[in-house]
Parts: C-alpha cells; sequence; structure tokens
C-alpha cells in the first residue's frame, strides 16, 4: 500500500507558490513611501483573509457596555474583572490588574494566554491552588504579576474559545478547549478564529482607552503559545500596539503551522499566499518587537526561528530600526521565558 506522502505535497506546492506580500518585491528600493505602501496593502490583504474586515464591519456602531462585575484588593494592586461588548450578544470578559501607588498614568500590558482549560485565569494571578501557583511562576506564566512588579497596569482578555468564551457544552464535557468547532463555523462564515480574537483584543483596547489611569501612549502586548500568535496578529492589525513580545509562536509558518500538528485555531484561510510569518511581523515595523523561543520547542523549531529572524532583521534594517528587534532563546522547550522581556521593554521605552 502507498500512503499520502505529507512532506512531499507541502515542498511541491510551496515551490511553485509566490507569495503577493513577500517583502523582498520591495526590499532594495530604499524608498520609505514604498515600505509604507507595502505594509499599508498588506495589512488590508491580512484584515480581509482571517475575516477581520467583515467582522469590524458587522460591528459598527455596537456599544462596548463595559460592566465591572468584581473588584478585589491585593497588597500591591487592584484587580477588577470587566465585561465588554464585542459583537452584538458577544461579551469578552477581562482582568485588569492596576498597581497601587504608581505614578498615573502608567504603561500597560496587554497579556495574552494559550492554550489551556482555566484561559485568562492563571495568567492573571487568580490561581485554583497554591500548587497551580508556583507551577505558574515556575514556568514564568505569571505574566500580570510580573507585570505589576515593573510598575505596570495589565489587561487579561480570555481568548475567545477558552474558559468564559469556550462552548458550554465543552466545558462541561471537561474540554479544555472549543477551538475545533468555533473554527469549522467561523471558516464557513468567511471568517477565522485568529481574526475574532484579534477583533476582541482590539476591543478591548477601546475599552482601556476610556481608562484615565493607562498610558495610552505606552502599550505592549506579550503572551504565550496560541497568546504569542494573538501577539503577533494583533499588533500587526493594530497600530496602537507601541511594542510586542511574543512567547513560543515566532518561526515560519512552512516550518511550523504547515508541518507540524497544531489546534486548527492557528489556520487563516490562504496566508500562504501572501505572506510568510515574518513578512506579517514586518507590519509591527518599527515598533519594537522581542521574539521568545525555546531551543527545543517541538511545534516551533529552532531552525525556522532563525530563518525567519534573519528575514525580520531584513525588514527592520530597511526602517533604520534594527535596534528594535530583537530574538531572545531560552534553554528549553514550548514555554515563556521572563528573563530578556522586562528589560526589553524599559529599554524600548526609554528611548
Amino acid at each position: 500500500m502507498i500512503y499520502f506522502d505529507e512532506q512531499r505535497y507541502i515542498q511541491t506546492v510551496l515551490a511553485k507558490m509566490i507569495r503577493e506580500f513577500d517583502y523582498r518585491h520591495v526590499l532594495g528600493t530604499g524608498k520609505w513611501q514604498e515600505w509604507q505602501e507595502w505594509q499599508q496593502a498588506f495589512r488590508s490583504k491580512l484584515a480581509e483573509i482571517t475575516g477581520l474586515e467583515q467582522i469590524k464591519r458587522q460591528a459598527i456602531g455596537v456599544p462596548l457596555s463595559p460592566r465591572i462585575t468584581e473588584t478585589v484588593e491585593f497588597p500591591e494592586y487592584t484587580r477588577e474583572k470587566i465585561y465588554i461588548t464585542s459583537e452584538t450578544d458577544i461579551e469578552v470578559p477581562f482582568y485588569l490588574l492596576l498597581p497601587k501607588n504608581a505614578v498615573k498614568p502608567v504603561p500597560l500590558a496587554i497579556c495574552a494566554h494559550g492554550h489551556g482549560r482555566r484561559g485568562k485565569e492563571d495568567y492573571a494571578g487568580n490561581f485554583e491552588s497554591p500548587e497551580d501557583r508556583e507551577q505558574a511562576i515556575n514556568q514564568d506564566r505569571d505574566l500580570a504579576e510580573q507585570a505589576i512588579s515593573e510598575g505596570y497596569a495589565a489587561l487579561v482578555p480570555e481568548v475567545r474559545g477558552f474558559w468564559e468564551m469556550a462552548r458550554q457544552e465543552d466545558m462541561h464535557e471537561g474540554k479544555s478547549k472549543s477551538c475545533d468547532d468555533m473554527q469549522r463555523i467561523s471558516l464557513l462564515l468567511g471568517r477565522s478564529l485568529i481574526g475574532e480574537r484579534v477583533h476582541d483584543f482590539s476591543r478591548v483596547l477601546d475599552y482601556a482607552a476610556t481608562r484615565p489611569e493607562l498610558d495610552m501612549e505606552k502599550v505592549m502586548i506579550t503572551g504565550s503559545s496560541s497568546g504569542g500568535a494573538v501577539c503577533v496578529f494583533t499588533a500587526a492589525l493594530d497600530e496602537r500596539i507601541s511594542l510586542v513580545a511574543p512567547g513560543c509562536y515566532f518561526c515560519t509558518f512552512e516550518h511550523s503551522i504547515v508541518s507540524v500538528h497544531h489546534c486548527i485555531c492557528n489556520a487563516i484561510p490562504g496566508i500562504m499566499q501572501v505572506g510568510e510569518m515574518y513578512d506579517v511581523v514586518g507590519l509591527i515595523a518599527p515598533r519594537p518587537v522581542l521574539m521568545i523561543n525555546g531551543e527545543t520547542d517541538p511545534l516551533f523549531p529552532i531552525e525556522g526561528v532563525h530563518i525567519s529572524f534573519e528575514h525580520v532583521q531584513n525588514i527592520y534594517s530597511e526602517f533604520g530600526s534594527a535596534d528594535r528587534c530583537e530574538l531572545f532563546v531560552g534553554n528549553g522547550g514550548h514555554r515563556y521565558f521572563k528573563n530578556r522581556v522586562w528589560d526589553f521593554v524599559r529599554e524600548q521605552w526609554a528611548l
């Protein structure tokens, strides 16, 4: 019996593919205007294929209708639980952590969680047990509390498909996510989960802009795994994000999402026809970006990470911002590494 040779199929198709927005079409022109035009056209195309353009159009006029349902005081910060309306009949829950005794307004760190049954809860410091807290700290997943320790505010939204934004039947059955069915439905509707997640985060950012405690000139986004994907695409499509630090996601699509088994929520229809991951990251330029990867991460192979980063460096060099682009490789696998993050943030925001 002869079985389907998947890797040969991938390589054959990719070898014949010319990506519409490959940055190398512009490379070498030395013209700032052409790079801006490339970003504008590519950003528009990306909004189209992710479904974000359609989602935003259908959400025009929908009020945020924020409601604060819980306020908890801690020694160093106050944590509010808030709901806003993202689309008609769809609410996004999130936590806002505000440091005490900080000079207002304070910079804001948006923290995007990855795959995990409890979604945003651990990232916001709302642990089920002391053991869970210890494990999260050991794996650097206590992102909001890290931001608080730096004197920043932290905003931790639920990523669509998880916990409070998962399907009720999936949670009752003990599943950790609803990505499969939600992605199936969104694709049939001309959307994608990534497009919906970017829209949710942009709506949360709309709410953040109403809070006088927050410095909207200094807004960073960081996260892990699928949260890293949310970081990359939100920053690429929403220019209000001023600094980006995606954890255990950056690579090439070819080496990772295409060639390694991943959750279907990572799929964007036709993405390889328009650009590679380094092209998408190029939409962030010249804003600072720190890629965080694990040396032995099997989901985002280090070979692809280094290939992709070389291309990103080329793009940032064209923008005269090579010093705003950095890669940190941690000694480990598929996890977040905080080692370089907060120093990088301080350095970039001090410029």
